[in-house]
Order: C-alpha cells, then sequence, then structure tokens
C-alpha cells in the first residue's frame, strides 16, 4: 500500500513545484478539482471489495511546515504540522511517512501518510503529503482472509502431496535397490529391478557389473565342486568293475560288470551334456529375439519324443490343448523345458496310470500343467526340487536322476519370464505348471 502512495505524492509533487515555479500554482483551482473528485460516485468491484468513493486526502505545506492546502478540511490552512513526520523529515530532505490514527481509542482508523518535497529552481519549496486511510484495505483483507485461507491449504496440501510424490521416486527404487543387495547376500540368483535413471540407476547398473563378475569367479569353483562330486560315483563304480573283470569269471558275469562301465560312463556323459548345457542357459541373460510359437504342435512334439517310454510303461497321454494359444520365446528351450517336466511324470508315473497336459489362458498368461498319478512329492522335497543336483529315486528303478532336469526348467521359465511351480495334486501324484506370459 505504501508503495503507490510514494509514487502518487512524488507526482503530484512535481506537478505542484512546475505550478509554483511558473507562477500559475492556485489553491482554488485545486479545490475545484478535488471537490469534483470527492462528488463522483464510483462503482469499482476489487475481489469481494465494492470502492464507491475516493477517500485519499492531499495537504500542502510550506517549507516552515505551515499548511497552505488540504483538499478534505480547508479548516487546517495555517496550522503548522511541522511537528509531523512526514512533513518534518522531508523537509529536511529525508524520507517523511506516518501512521496515526483518526479516533485514538478506534484501532481501525489509521490513516497512512507519506510526505514529498515540492522543489521549485532546486530548493525545498514545500511539502505534499498523501493521505490514505487504512479502513478500506484492512476490509479487503478481511474479505480475502477466507480465501486466502484456501489458497494456503491448497497450498500446503499440494506440497506435502508433492512432497510424499517426490519421497517416493527417491525411496521406492532405493528400497528395490537394497533388497537386489540382500538378495546378492544371500546367494540368490536375481534380476536387476527397475530403476529410474538418475544415480540410483546408475549405482544399480554398478551393483549389476559387481554381481556378474562375483557370480563368474563363483559360477566355476560351483561347477568343478558339483562336477567333481557327482562324477565321482560313476568313475568308483567303473573303476570297480574294471579291477574284478582282471579276475576270471564266467561270461554272463563278465557281460554283466561290461554292462555296468557302459552304464556309468553314459552317465558321466549325460552329466557333463547337461551341465554344459545348463552353464550355457545360466550365462544366457537376455532371451534372443523370439518367435511366436503354437503350443498345441509343440507340445504334440514333446510327447512324440517320449513315446517309446510311454509305450514301454502303457501310459496314455491325456492333452487338452487349444489350437488358437500360442507364445513367445526360444522354441528348442521351451521344447527342453517341457520335455524335463514330461520326462519326470514319466518316472514318477505307475504302469497304466494317465498323464495329463492341459493349457489355459488365464489373466494374461499361459499356464501348462502336466499332472500324474504317481506317489507325489515328500514334503521335506518341495522347496528343494529345483535345486542344481537335488533327486528323488525313481519309484521302478530305485535310482536318482542328474538333478538338473528341474533346474533347466526354471532357468529357462526365468528367461522367458515366467515362472515353474511343482506340487502335489489332492487326489494323489504330483502337478508341474509352467506359466508364460501370453
Amino acid at each position: 500500500m505504501e508503495d503507490p502512495l510514494v509514487d502518487q505524492a512524488n507526482i503530484l509533487a512535481t506537478m505542484i513545484g512546475q505550478d509554483m515555479e511558473s507562477g500559475r500554482f492556485d489553491t482554488a483551482r485545486l479545490y475545484r478539482v478535488f471537490d469534483g473528485v470527492y462528488r463522483r460516485q464510483l462503482s469499482a468491484k476489487i475481489y469481494e471489495f465494492d470502492k464507491t468513493f475516493v477517500d485519499m486526502n492531499i495537504y500542502i505545506t510550506d517549507k516552515s511546515g505551515i499548511v497552505i492546502f488540504d483538499a478534505q478540511n480547508r479548516a487546517n490552512i495555517g496550522k503548522d504540522y511541522i511537528q509531523w513526520r512526514d512533513v518534518r523529515l522531508t523537509l529536511s530532505g529525508l524520507y517523511g511517512a506516518r501512521t496515526t490514527r483518526a479516533d485514538p481509542d478506534d484501532l481501525k482508523s489509521s490513516v497512512l501518510y507519506v510526505g514529498a518535497p515540492i522543489y521549485v529552481r532546486g530548493d525545498i519549496a514545500g511539502v505534499l503529503t498523501i493521505a490514505k486511510p487504512t479502513t478500506n484495505i484492512n476490509n479487503f483483507i478481511a474479505n480475502f482472509k477466507p480465501e486466502f485461507s484456501k489458497v494456503v491449504a491448497i497450498s500446503m496440501f499440494a506440497a506435502i502431496i508433492l512432497s510424499l510424490l517426490a519421497s517416493w521416486w527417491i525411496t521406492l527404487p532405493l528400497k528395490r535397490l537394497t533388497r537386489y543387495a540382500n538378495d546378492i547376500g544371500g546367494g540368490k540368483n536375481v534380476k536387476i529391478p527397475k530403476l529410474n535413471a538418475t544415480e540410483i540407476g546408475e549405482m544399480g547398473k554398478a551393483f549389476e557389473k559387481m554381481k556378474t563378475t562375483l557370480e563368474g569367479k563363483k559360477y566355476v569353483e560351483q561347477y568343478i565342486q558339483t562336477l567333481t562330486h557327482e562324477v565321482k560315483s560313476p568313475v568308483s563304480a567303473i573303476v570297480a568293475a574294471a579291477e574284478l573283470l582282471e579276475e576270471k569269471m564266467p561270461p554272463e558275469q563278465q557281460a554283466k560288470f561290461l554292462a555296468n562301465i557302459r552304464n556309468e560312463a553314459g552317465r558321466i556323459n549325460d552329466i557333463v551334456e547337461r551341465l554344459l548345457a545348463l552353464s550355457a542357459l545360466e550365462n544366457l541373460k537376455i532371451l534372443p529375439a523370439g518367435e511366436n510359437i503354437p503350443l498345441k504342435p509343440l507340445i504334440s512334439g514333446v510327447v512324440e519324443s517320449k513315446q517309446p517310454l510311454l509305450r514301454r510303461k502303457q501310459i496314455p497321454v491325456d492333452c487338452d490343448i487349444s489350437s488358437d494359444i500360442s507364445i513367445s520365446g526360444d522354441r528348442f528351450l521351451l521344447h527342453e523345458a517341457l520335455s524335463n517336466l514330461l520326462q519326470n511324470a514319466i518316472d514318477f508315473s505307475p504302469k497304466n496310470e494317465k498323464i495329463a497336459i492341459t493349457c489355459r489362458n488365464e489373466n494374461k498368461c499361459i499356464k501348462i500343467m502336466i499332472e500324474d498319478r504317481g506317489p507325489g512329492i515328500p514334503d521335506y522335497a518341495l522347496d528343494k526340487v529345483f535345486e542344481k543336483f537335488y533327486s528323488l529315486q525313481r519309484p521302478d528303478a530305485g535310482k536318482k536322476s542328474t538333478g538338473l532336469g528341474l533346474n533347466f526348467v526354471r532357468e529357462v521359465a526365468t528367461l522367458h519370464h515366467g515362472e515353474i511351480v511343482l506340487e502335489n495334486r489332492e487326489s494323489g501324484g504330483a502337478r508341474a505348471i509352467l506359466t508364460l506370459p501370453a
């Protein structure tokens, strides 16, 4: 409020100074102007405040501080205003202003006075003061206060929301990165989470690079240990059979030990081949460009490849697969994964018991289920069946597999952004569920 009054006072003071200098200063003319101004009926709506009249006053003093003009009260002419700050300070070459109550007992009757020097030929010849009551501005503030409170409340609410969003934008990637680091520390094979393109994202990439480096060293060590452990048993069997063959024995016993050597050698070869395939799969970080694969012919091909085993155990396979279901992925890897699951079902199925293969499109996911009617999975093994080299004895032969098949299936599922679950059926037997994105 004070700032525009300073401008107005100096503009009017300059005009009065020019009139005085040219000898045209006439208080009668000024009274006529201000009388006309005060008679005006205004209709100015300023937000919620209606302004209907001019309430500003001006008075002029000479260089001694004596009033020579007062627009609102001519009775003040001749009075000495040198005691008022607006006059005294302005005549001294300083900025003069004051606030004085029109009624000393009324807090709302304050009037703001701003003085400006009147220059005549470079010398201060008097003071022009603008007086503006604060009543209207107080009314305006009172009317605007509820709206202002709303604006403040909305602004504070918006600031809180923005702060929460900023906090979420920063803390969520940090939580993801912390969980990722903890999973790495726990030995889990996890992918780097989605992070925003900030320093946090760069930190995530650094974590992934460190993980890859550490995994490479650990990977070689693990495979040497596991390969040594798994090959040790068949090698011992081969050595024992070879030592026995050095002794004299009937031809039928020789044939039996030679068969044992061939079987154990085949087992070693199978372990090495599966380890190499699994090693290549685990080091494959991103799936190559996939193709659209109709599921019905893919699964039919898997079943056909197992026909010799199925006929030997007289196991029928019931397939319920819609011809319009297809997925995007690597045909070879998916064929091998399904082949491993079906092989498991065959190994644990009794003779003449059916294996059911069904496929469903549910909630933007393709679910392939392979169910058998075997003994099911022991409770102690449910959490271990996907671990490398973990295997259960086959009911028919009493032997274990390499323990790499289900681990291979899990890697294929992960690479295709899916999952594999192995569970027991309520009516008996096991159910493998391979879920892949539609």
